[in-house]
């Protein structure tokens, strides 16, 4: 990086150790004008062209990465990256959250112990709620979940407990926990997760099709359902396997993550080739479907009535 003495290429620097690599603060203030520095919190500056090629679950990840290293000689660390900051240290599937980093800790914090960006909570994190994760002290995934979803919306509520169901988490541990939450406020969005969770939700966007299913009252679908034609096996997101009529949602990711576009494009249409001639209806909807809610139910209903024409 022009104008930063590089120690270890490092990503994160303190005020302090650029100061001891030989800048001084009007130095540090053109770095970060320049956009080859970006400021991530009090004290705390990335390299920006690292921060600028990191998506965004990354960038969530790296603010909790980048407080703690910003933090590491100003707090006596008695607190626990909580919340969506734990979700993310977890790589759990967040959907429309903030930056916010959020840490609960023991006692109640001044006004300024953690300065802006920072929501710090107080309360106590049992020993079975805590573990580390990449070498940070983080609530445990149930504890994460039951933080999270008190805050949430049902959608989010939705997205975050598949994906925990997805790696692990103790389910009827959580059920237990929501009981004991009654008439709290945010509790309905857990409960409401919770009484639709499904670890066969592969994505936020699965996640958010299946509520969206529910909410408006359609018949609920098989999720990755198999189905066997002459020219192969293939799995379905969604399927009403009586009325042949599939769902498949279309992130950008399922494109993109492992394989050439124009390869898995190509596969992707001999594979509805083989189930239109197997006599099934594919509807394909994106992110941007799952917010026209009447069109939605219209297109699905209008596939079960086409199905069952003589």
């Amino acid at each position: 990086m022009n104008g930063i003495p590089v120690v270890d290429q490092a990503n994160f620097w303190r005020t302090a150790e650029l100061l001891e690599q030989g800048l001084n603060a009007r130095a540090i203030s053109t770095l970060v004008r320049s956009g080859e520095l970006v400021r991530i919190r009090r004290g705390c500056y990335a390299r920006g062209e690292w921060w600028n090629g990191l998506t965004e679950p990354d960038r969530r990840r790296q603010r909790v990465y980048g407080h703690a290293h910003g933090t590491l000689t100003t707090s006596a660390g008695n607190f626990v990256y909580s919340h969506t900051s734990a979700a993310a240290l977890r790589r759990l599937h967040l959907w429309n959250v903030d930056e916010t980093v959020h840490l609960t800790q023991p006692g109640r914090p001044s006004g300024i112990s953690h300065r802006c960006g920072v929501a710090a909570h107080t309360g106590a994190i049992k020993r079975r709620e805590l573990s580390l994760v990449d070498g940070l002290p983080c609530s445990s995934l149930e504890r994460t979940v039951l933080d999270c979803c008190m805050m949430f919306n049902v959608r989010q509520a939705v997205i975050l407990v598949d994906h925990a169901a997805r790696l692990g988490a103790d389910i009827p541990l959580l059920r237990e926990r929501c009981a004991a939450l009654a008439g709290r406020n945010g509790v309905l969005a857990l409960r409401t997760a919770l009484n639709l969770v499904d670890p066969r939700s592969e994505s936020a966007g699965e996640s958010l099709t299946r509520e969206l299913i529910h909410r408006l009252k359609l018949p609920t679908p098989d999720l990755q359902f198999s189905v066997y034609t002459a020219s192969g096996t293939y799995r379905l997101d969604f399927a009403w396997p009586t009325r042949k009529v599939a769902l498949e949602f279309d992130g950008k990711s399922k494109y993109f993550d492992f394989h050439p576009t124009d390869e898995v494009i190509y596969n992707e249409r001999q594979r509805e080739k083989a189930l239109t001639e197997d006599g099934w209806i594919v509807l394909r909807i994106e992110w941007k479907h799952l917010f026209r809610e009447a069109e939605f139910k219209h297109r699905v209903l209008r596939a079960f009535a086409r199905n069952c024409e003589p």
